[in-house]
Parts: C-alpha cells; sequence; structure tokens
C-alpha cells in the first residue's frame, strides 16, 4: 500500500468517524472503498466540483490587478527571493 495523506472537511471527517464506529471499521478502509467505487463508476459530478469552484470566487484579494494573467512571473519572482 501507498501511504496518503488527505485534507477533510470538519463535516466530512465526522461523518467518517461516525460511519467507521457504527461499522467497526477504519476510517481508510471506508476511504479505499470509497475510491474503488469511484474509479469502477468513472463518474465525477461535475456540478459539485462546479459548486465548490465556485465558492472561492471573489474570496481573495490581490494586490495586482493582472494577477490572473501574470500569475506565473509573480511567482517566478517571489520564488527567487
Amino acid at each position: 500500500m501507498v501511504r496518503t495523506q488527505i485534507q477533510l472537511t470538519e463535516e466530512q471527517a465526522e461523518k467518517l468517524r461516525e460511519i467507521a464506529m457504527k461499522n467497526r471499521e477504519s476510517i481508510a478502509s471506508l476511504v479505499r472503498s470509497a475510491i474503488d467505487q469511484f474509479l469502477l463508476s468513472g463518474n465525477v459530478d461535475r456540478s459539485s466540483l462546479y459548486v465548490q469552484a465556485s465558492s472561492v470566487v471573489g474570496k481573495y484579494e490581490a494586490d495586482r490587478d493582472d494577477i490572473s494573467i501574470e500569475h506565473d512571473e509573480y511567482l517566478d519572482e517571489d520564488y527567487k527571493s
């Protein structure tokens, strides 16, 4: 097996803990089962991905007007210093 680290929302973690306790199963086992099901189905719920992505739109402010265009250059500048 390959060790992998993921980040979950508080709600996701709590629900996983509840299901794991109820089924007397580890959280890791539940996550592996969920991934197996996802890989077998091959389906991605695009609508929830769009909702998740749009939830951060406008959440942050930049001190430059062209950050969405020149982001690579600004990152290069910051990493060089």
